[in-house]
């Protein structure tokens, strides 16, 4: 119970204990007990009389935020790693944002171990004050088994929690990146309070967190969600599975990049070629380029936006969500591939379905993977605080 109010409170900056009674269905005395409790532990406080309604006035309570306890949240996509240490309240202690790491690269895991050691190191923070580790990385992640099934047994990044454990002697925590995403817009975003919603996250290539009852849908394996391999592109190009036809080839920000340098090899000119010799993250300079209005870059973002609502049309038909949100890296050009998105469902959708969903563009951006990774941590660990 102790642990239940704890992670209601993180995701809640403030709660009555008829809020929390309501929220945990469980009877007010039960739950005054075990607030009283942690309010003689310090780890809650009372912070005073909320709002009126009408009524009498009732205490709200929140963490203690000025405990020293500390989440490490790993947030890992194809070509750049983030680091960030925080506190219970979300603020940002430190962090190493976009460090190029390419998980192609045999020595990744290695590369990833020893920038973690660095941020630890460098922020001089004591082991005791860290509740645990979250990991989150593109793949077929296994949370129980706590292994990446993307990458064979001898491979580092294929038992990355393990190593992490072993060398810093702190509980590590791991799952899918679309998934702890999906778990940032419920808390944090877009949304919140929603039954059933559906979040893509636009990255390199194209990954969906399927909430269902307000909980994460992980399938019969683990493996729900993979978006990205839907059959519905008629180009031959290979994608990263090793298959053809994948949707991801034509509705992910590699395929906005591929095309657009394509375009500037065939005469055409991007102010892209200009940004990209200063910028090594081609994805920042292609959206850095389509907000400065180039032709080219917009062009591109907008084919496949229109790949990703041929998409989403099919995501409609066969789960009926209140609410699809557009998350991750490409959220930031949202304002671009939002209305070839709608093209696409208007075109594919059967309206009297379609207009039962909305589609939102986040605001959380790139930023929903660090947030939902050090929310796993709480939610799977924060209890260790209790003792």
């Amino acid at each position: 119970m102790k642990a239940d109010i704890l992670r209601l409170l993180y995701y809640n900056e403030t709660q009555s204990i008829a809020d929390i009674s309501k929220n945990l269905s469980k009877s007010t005395p039960i739950v005054t007990k075990n607030i009283n409790e942690l309010v003689k532990q310090g780890l809650i406080l009372d912070n005073g009389l909320g709002e009126s309604t009408g009524g009498r006035r009732a205490s709200k309570y929140g963490l203690n935020n000025t405990l020293p306890y500390l989440i490490i949240s790993i947030a890992i996509d194809q070509h750049y790693s983030s680091f960030t240490i925080s506190n219970l309240a979300h603020n940002i202690i430190a962090q190493q944002k976009d460090v190029p790491i390419n998980l192609k690269e045999q020595n990744a895991g290695e590369i990833i171990l020893q920038k973690l050691e660095d941020i630890v190191k460098e922020s001089k923070i004591e082991e005791k004050q860290i509740i645990g580790v979250g990991i989150s990385m593109p793949g077929f992640v296994n949370p129980e088994e706590k292994i990446n099934d993307s990458y064979p047994k001898n491979s580092s990044l294929h038992h990355l929690y393990k190593q992490i454990e072993e060398k810093l002697n702190i509980t590590t925590v791991i799952d899918n990146d679309s998934r702890c995403i999906a778990w940032a817009e419920k808390e944090f975003g877009h949304g919140v309070d929603i039954a059933h919603t559906l979040v893509i996250n636009l990255n390199w290539g194209v990954g969906l967190g399927i909430i269902i009852n307000g909980e994460i849908f992980k399938g019969a394996t683990g493996f729900a969600g993979e978006f990205s391999h839907i059959p519905l592109s008629d180009k031959n190009t290979l994608c990263s599975c090793g298959k053809r036809g994948c949707l991801e080839v034509e509705a992910s920000l590699n395929a906005a990049i591929q095309n657009t340098e394509s375009d500037i090899e065939n005469g055409e000119y991007s102010i892209y070629s200009t940004f990209v010799k200063v910028n090594s993250n081609k994805a920042d300079a292609l959206i850095e380029a389509a907000k400065l209005g180039d032709q080219i870059a917009i062009n591109n973002l907008g084919k496949i936006g229109y790949m990703l609502g041929k998409g989403i049309s099919t995501l409609l038909h066969i789960l009926n969500p209140n609410k699809i949100i557009i998350s991750g890296r490409g959220a930031e050009v949202g304002d671009i591939i939002a209305p070839q998105i709608q093209v696409a469902i208007n075109e594919f959708s059967i309206p009297k379905i379609a207009k039962m969903t909305k589609i939102e563009i986040s605001s959380l951006h790139k930023d929903a993977q660090q947030m939902g990774t050090a929310a796993l941590v709480a939610d799977h660990l924060i209890d260790n605080i209790i003792n």
